[in-house]
């Protein structure tokens, strides 16, 4: 099929086998396996993090949770909290509905949170499991480009006003800012029907961006004092290759300044919510430093986007590849 040919995606990640897809599954089947399946990638990733921070679980004052891809009541974070061995008294911020914007929208709300208990430890969990949401009764064009472009992932990040200290990669986070555009609910969602969750992913994404990204991206560096000029990477959630033309385009970025998000899309494809996640650490891994905005669009129609400020750790390139990061200072 073409479109999988064109979509510059060699690999992706799934839950559940190939055969799972083979029958027909109700909502019910779909949501038991994704609190089961989300709840463990919550697990793995938060220790992964919390390992790489030199933190204890126990230390951890409050829990950061965005995932879109199923319905938890109680959610992932309170699934996953005596496996992780966090405290009782652990204060737990779950965000749904943020769709592909959620890993940058909850970097945000985890920066905010740290930055208002000066001293705290906040952990940031974002697990999606897109492929649950494969419907082969509606085969719809995007059902089918979402069937293309979309597969399972998790990451996690610890953030805190307390620089490491152990040669790590310091991002220092400044306020996050979002940009709603009025009329567009239309453009990404869900379509819940009595099977499950139904994809809203509408043809004009990249035109859009190309017309539109451009004034909020300029909007969103107004409000954190800053303009394009200053910025020396934008690192932003590959929706697709189409949509990374798109912003290269409206941003007037040059050639391989993407290259990073094509990277990610290829090795993992849109995992929705954590991509913009694993674009960042693509990027840290590079060993890049200097001003960067992290950009993401999601479902509103909206705009997420976290300035920072990366500074190249002095240790080996084996250590220096884990992020620390820590909130703008005051």
């Amino acid at each position: 099929m073409t479109t999988f040919a064109t979509a510059g995606i060699e690999r992706r990640y799934s839950v559940v086998p190939l055969t799972w897809f083979a029958g027909p599954k109700s909502w019910r089947e779909r949501n038991d396996l994704y609190l089961e399946t989300a709840t463990a990638l919550f697990v793995e990733v938060a220790r992964a993090a919390l390992d790489d921070a030199g933190w204890r679980a126990d230390q951890v004052d409050c829990v950061v949770g965005v995932s879109s891809t199923g319905v938890a009541t109680p959610t992932l974070d309170a699934r996953a909290s005596s496996a992780l061995g966090l405290r009782p008294d652990v204060r737990r911020v779950p965000l749904f509905g943020l769709g592909c914007a959620g890993g940058v929208t909850g970097l945000s709300v985890a920066q905010g949170l740290a930055a208002a208990r000066p001293g705290s430890k906040v952990l940031l969990v974002v697990v999606e499991t897109c492929s649950l949401s494969f419907r082969a009764d509606r085969l719809q064009k995007a059902d089918i480009i979402a069937a293309v472009l979309f597969g399972d992932g998790a990451a996690a990040a610890c953030v805190s006003t307390i620089a490491p200290t152990d040669g790590l990669a310091l991002v220092t986070l400044g306020e996050g800012i979002e940009h709603t555009w009025p009329d567009t609910l239309s453009i990404m969602g869900w379509d819940v029907d009595d099977a499950g969750l139904g994809v809203v992913f509408d043809r004009s994404i990249p035109d859009f961006t190309l017309r539109r990204f451009a004034d909020a991206v300029d909007a969103a560096l107004r409000a954190s004092g800053d303009e394009r000029a200053a910025i020396d990477r934008f690192v932003c959630h590959p929706g697709g290759l189409k949509v990374i033309e798109a912003i290269e385009r409206a941003l007037d970025l040059g050639p391989g300044r993407l290259d990073a998000e094509r990277q990610v899309l290829r090795r993992f494809g849109n995992m929705s919510a954590p991509t913009a996640l694993f674009v960042l650490e693509t990027v840290l891994e590079q060993r890049t430093a200097g001003r960067m905005l992290l950009c993401a669009l999601g479902p509103g129609f909206t705009a997420s986007f976290v300035p920072l400020m990366v500074e190249a750790p002095i240790a080996s390139p084996e250590r220096a590849r884990e992020p620390a990061v820590v909130d703008e200072p005051t």
